[in-house]
């Protein structure tokens, strides 16, 4: 990807605020609590027993925490992939999106929709209408997950801004109310919708001399990277990894295959009708 630093105007950085108790065990303990949380939709880790926790560090002013110069690095191509993505939906929906940002935090952090722990992954809160990441998820997702790559990376990172649309566009809403075909469909189709919304922005950013305009240029391979991103956190690749069986019941973002066929739809049409289903329209 061919990008350019900006003025960090789509951050919130509260990575020298956040903080939490994380609870004692060890790493392989850890690492499947870790994917059942991403599996599940929900933070295991505030289930588990914290009267022998440690209290991660804390500060009292953002920022004040040391960082290393990758790290900025990663803010601004965090910054950077936001605007882009942000400048695409206004032109695609108009006066109908709404800017928002990326709240930067490490370890946990309280919002609006609750307290959270990084390994829930990066989330979007309705609440608030703002996008969550802990930026060392990144690196689970290259060393662990096997999706490295800076596209990757933006896929996750447009994947929330795809649930803020569906905020504004009022299908999350409705998709709460619609509870008809089981308690973990509506949750299904909304991810991978925002997989297919994801899509419309990597059409978008395909496109040739958008850098030279000032904004995010892909380059060859970068598609694919994404597309094994999307693959790697399937519901049912991330089951397979931490009970070695797969439930399809119990899916909540779709399987490997469902969200590479949502992102593919979205990249390939550029269009958001592309990204419906059924009865739900625009």
């Amino acid at each position: 990807m061919r990008w350019a630093p900006g003025d960090r105007s789509n951050i919130e950085d509260m990575r020298g605020r956040s903080g939490g108790r994380v609870a004692t065990m060890g790493i392989g303990g850890l690492l499947v609590v870790l994917a059942l949380s991403w599996v599940t939709g929900t933070d295991l880790f505030s289930l588990l027993d914290t009267s022998s926790s440690v209290p991660t560090e804390t500060s009292g002013t953002a920022g004040s925490t040391p960082t290393s110069p990758a790290e900025e690095r990663m803010v601004d191509f965090v910054d950077a992939v936001m605007s882009d993505a942000q400048s695409t939906w206004s032109q695609v929906l108009g006066n109908r999106y709404q800017p928002t940002r990326v709240v930067l935090f490490r370890d946990a952090i309280d919002s609006a929709c609750g307290s959270a722990q990084s390994a829930t992954g990066p989330f979007y809160c309705p609440s608030d209408q703002k996008v969550y990441l802990d930026l060392g998820f990144f690196a689970e997702l290259d060393q662990r997950f096997g999706a490295p790559g800076d596209f990757a990376q933006a896929y996750v990172i447009t994947h929330e801004l795809g649930h803020h649309v569906q905020n504004l566009l009022g299908f999350t809403e409705r998709a709460q109310q619609d509870r008809r075909s089981g308690p973990n469909s509506a949750s299904v189709a909304l991810e991978l919708q925002a997989d297919c919304f994801a899509g419309i922005w990597g059409h978008v950013a395909a496109q040739s001399g958008r850098f030279g305009a000032g904004g995010v240029e892909l380059e060859p391979g970068d598609a694919d990277e994404a597309l094994r991103a999307a693959a790697s956190i399937g519901d049912d690749r991330l089951q397979k990894m931490s009970s070695g069986r797969v439930m399809p019941e119990r899916f909540t973002h779709g399987s490997s295959a469902q969200r590479v066929a949502a992102f593919r739809r979205g990249m390939e049409s550029g269009r958001p009708d592309a990204c419906t289903a059924g009865s739900t329209t625009y």
